[in-house]
Parts: structure tokens; C-alpha cells; sequence
């Protein structure tokens, strides 16, 4: 009879030896919430990835796809966890046609990698995520993680135009192609955005790209208050001018921008809010484009604005670009939402930062009705644990009344525990549940990983 036990070794004559790790560093590299995998397969073709799912699938296994591992704490940890398959030896680029702005790429490369096969023919994949120095191409879509230029460029699902995959019974499908207008069939390559592995194993994806821009600019400045930095906020956004990214962020969140970096950005914040806004076209456009923000920060009364030069705006893009990442690293005990479909208003901001009992806040407002807000628990004092909790659940409250939707992308496991990382029950979960089984029949892919215990 085959046993948990024997599962490494049965792995090992499948795909060989040197594809299997089971060594305690690879096994607590692979590790969820403390929970690590009994091996961790590395395939190096979707053949290989295709045949690990079906033994996981005989065998019941519970499976986890992975990459760079610097977004396996997303979501909820999986309620099993038996097989990791990286993904990493899947790095090949097998078509790429510069003229046609079309581009296939193993799951496994990663985004700077590709970065610089891309440049050296002046385009690129405007994809502004963080993680970005080692997230892979695979994880960047599977974990849906937001970016910084949607506003000018949209995120992976407006350039994604096909995908290679293995569901959950061991078939290799595929979905779109690599012609930028492809009509035939349904865009079944879209769900897997943001599943976080729970539908298939991604083992191939197909772009469109883009010609790089002939220059960027950047722009910032501080506000006296919550409502003059929204209503310049408001005033760009009316002006509709081209810019790929503005954000707006309150005094805390600066604190900890420059802690983080003050020396690369030459940043001293106050107990201002802060405005940035990133642009990029040719040279003409570009002064345009800082004329009208220099008018706009001057009417609205700012405490200083500043145009930023090329290399000063690339370092401000880079670290507002990764918040995500290093932001969940400011404090042990720090909770940080996401929230999407809510058009944040200031008076809605100071709602949420101004309330002098409760705990610390860092808010960034982001273009398309996204907000990041970082809440901080002070100490592992049971009242200062109960008041992040109830911060948390009020924010998500928040959210659910406005017909946003809310996740929690990091919190202590304690929260995890206490608190569903989706927030509630959506009216559609039914066809989530749907779409899951007809992936995944058996539901071996990160069991309990997404919404619903997905």
C-alpha cells in the first residue's frame, strides 16, 4: 500500500533524483504559515508539470505551484499542503516577434530577466508590480497583484492574450494564442489572473508588448491637508492629462516611505499629504505635462512641489511601485488591506486616519479606485491586538457598505485566524465554486487558499 511517506521517493523515479528536493532548506524555503510540503517537484517541462499533477491527483495530494516564493503568503494558508511544484526551470522565451508586439514566455522567467531581453529591442511589458526584482512571469499573473501603471497601461488582463495550463486532472489546455486580436473562443486564460493557483498550474503565457516610451518625468508635492491634496488629486484626474500613474499618500504613509528610503528619493516629510504623479512621452509632452502640475499644486496651495529628474523619478516609481513589499515589512504586527471599487473621498480618507484612539494608519490611494491602508498594532498587549482586530473589521465594513471589495495581503497569523483574509462571502461565490470544480474536479490545487476556503 502506498504511504505518505514513500511520496518523495515514487517522485524521485518519475522525474529523477536531481528534480525532487527534500532536503530541510528546500522544504522550509517551500513552507506556508510554518506548514512545509512533503517535497517540492521541479519540472522543467509542461510534459513534467502535466505528470506530477495527475500522480498528485491519484495519489490525492494536495498541491502548491510556486516560483520566487515571494507571494506564497497571499491569500489564506492551505487548508493541506502535501507537493510544491516550482516552476522556476521554466524560463524559456519560445516566441517573440518584435514587429508584431507578440511575446511567449515560460511561466518560470523572471520579470527582469525578461525586463532585459525585452529592452534591447525598445520594448517592454508595463507591468509596474512589486516583487518585481524577482517575481516570476507565472506568479506575477497567478497572484493578481496590482500596478503602479494601470492608469495609462492597464494590468496583465488587458495584455494577456493567452495561456499554456495544467488543470487539476493532469491535461495540458490552452487558451488564446499569440495574435493581438484573437476572436475565437472565450478569454478562459483571464480567470487564471489573481487565482493564486487554485485553478490550474500556469505553465506558459502570451503578451502583447509595448515600444518603450521615449522619456518619463515625475512629479511631487505636499499638501497642508487631506481635502487640498484630493482636490488637486481630483483636478489632474478632470484635466485628462496623460499621466501612468498618480497616487496620493497621508503623513504616516510618508514617514515610513522615507524611513524606508530617505536617502535614495531625498525625501523629508512633514505632516503633509503627499501627491506623485509618473509620466512618460516625448519631450514636448512631457514639459506639458509639468507645467500643468506646477499650476495645478500652486492652486491648490501646496507646501512645496517639485519636478523630478529622470534617475529621482525612477527611484520614486521603483519604491512606491514594491509599497506592497516592503510595507508588510515595517512592523511585526501590521495588518495591510486592499481595497478596490471604492472611489475614496477625502472626507472618507479622514475617517479612516484621523480617529486619535485608534491605531496607527498608513494610507496610499492609488488611480482606478484602489487603496492600500497599513494598520499597526502597536504591541502583543491583548488590547492593543483587540484594536487592530476591530480596526480591520470596521475597514472591511467600510468597504462592504461602499460595494468595494477588500483583501487582506499580509497580517499576523493570529488575524489570519481570527479573520477572513477576502472579507465576506461575495453573491457570486456559487459560480467561484463552479469554475473551481470544473479546473480542478478533485481539488488538489491549494485547497483553501482563496475565498470561501476555495
Amino acid at each position: 500500500m502506498n504511504t505518505v511517506a514513500n511520496i518523495p521517493a515514487r517522485l524521485e523515479g518519475l522525474l529523477g533524483s536531481e528534480s525532487v528536493g527534500i532536503s530541510e532548506s528546500e522544504l522550509f524555503e517551500a513552507a506556508i504559515a510554518g506548514q512545509p510540503p512533503l517535497a517540492v517537484a521541479k519540472p522543467r517541462t509542461a510534459r513534467e508539470v502535466a505528470e506530477i499533477v495527475r500522480f498528485a491527483a491519484a495519489e490525492r495530494l494536495a498541491v502548491v505551484c510556486c516560483g520566487s516564493r515571494s507571494k506564497l503568503e497571499l491569500g489564506m494558508p492551505p487548508s493541506r499542503y502535501d507537493l510544491a511544484i516550482d516552476l522556476t526551470r521554466l524560463r524559456e522565451i519560445v516566441h517573440y516577434d518584435p514587429a508584431d508586439l507578440t511575446l511567449s514566455v515560460d511561466a518560470g522567467l523572471s520579470l527582469s530577466e525578461l525586463s532585459t531581453v525585452l529592452a534591447e529591442r525598445n520594448q517592454w511589458l508595463p507591468l509596474g508590480v512589486p516583487f518585481a526584482g524577482s517575481a516570476t512571469v507565472g506568479g506575477t499573473v497567478a497572484s493578481g497583484v496590482d500596478s503602479a501603471l494601470r492608469l495609462q497601461y492597464g494590468t496583465a488582463r488587458d495584455f494577456l492574450i493567452g495561456a499554456e495550463f495544467v488543470d487539476g486532472t493532469g491535461r495540458i489546455c490552452k487558451s488564446g494564442g499569440c495574435v493581438v486580436k484573437n476572436v475565437t473562443g472565450y478569454d478562459l486564460h483571464k480567470l487564471l489572473i489573481g487565482s493564486l493557483g487554485t485553478l490550474a498550474a500556469i505553465t506558459r503565457l502570451n503578451f502583447r508588448t509595448f515600444p518603450l516610451p521615449e522619456s518619463r518625468g515625475a512629479f511631487f508635492a505636499t499638501f497642508p491637508s487631506c481635502e487640498a491634496a484630493f482636490q488637486f488629486r481630483s483636478c489632474v484626474q478632470q484635466s485628462g492629462l496623460p499621466l501612468a500613474n498618480l497616487e496620493c499618500f497621508n503623513p504616516g504613509f510618508a514617514h515610513l516611505l522615507a524611513a524606508h528610503a530617505e536617502e535614495a528619493l531625498r525625501f523629508k516629510p512633514g505632516d503633509y499629504w503627499t501627491a506623485y504623479a509618473a509620466f512618460d512621452g516625448n519631450q514636448p509632452v512631457l514639459r506639458r505635462i509639468q507645467r500643468d502640475l506646477q499650476t495645478n499644486a500652486a492652486d491648490h496651495h501646496a507646501v512645496h512641489s517639485e519636478i523630478l529628474d529622470e534617475k529621482s523619478g525612477a527611484m520614486w516609481s521603483r519604491e512606491l511601485r514594491d509599497t506592497p513589499d516592503w510595507l508588510r515589512k515595517a512592523a511585526p504586527n501590521l495588518a495591510l488591506l486592499r481595497i478596490a471599487g471604492l472611489s475614496l473621498t477625502s472626507s472618507d480618507a479622514a475617517e479612516v486616519v484621523n480617529r486619535p484612539a485608534g491605531p496607527r494608519h498608513a494610507l496610499l490611494v492609488r488611480p482606478c479606485d484602489v487603496t492600500y491602508l497599513a494598520v499597526f498594532c502597536e504591541s502583543e498587549a491583548r488590547a492593543d491586538r483587540i484594536a487592530l482586530e476591530s480596526q480591520v473589521s470596521e475597514c472591511m465594513s467600510l468597504a462592504r457598505t461602499k460595494q468595494a471589495s477588500v483583501t487582506l495581503l499580509h497580517a499576523p497569523a493570529w488575524l489570519k485566524d481570527r479573520l477572513s483574509v477576502w472579507g465576506p462571502t461575495r453573491p457570486d461565490f456559487p459560480l467561484m465554486q463552479h469554475l473551481k470544480y470544473a479546473f480542478d474536479p478533485q481539488a488538489i490545487f491549494a485547497p483553501g487558499r482563496f475565498a470561501g476556503a476555495i
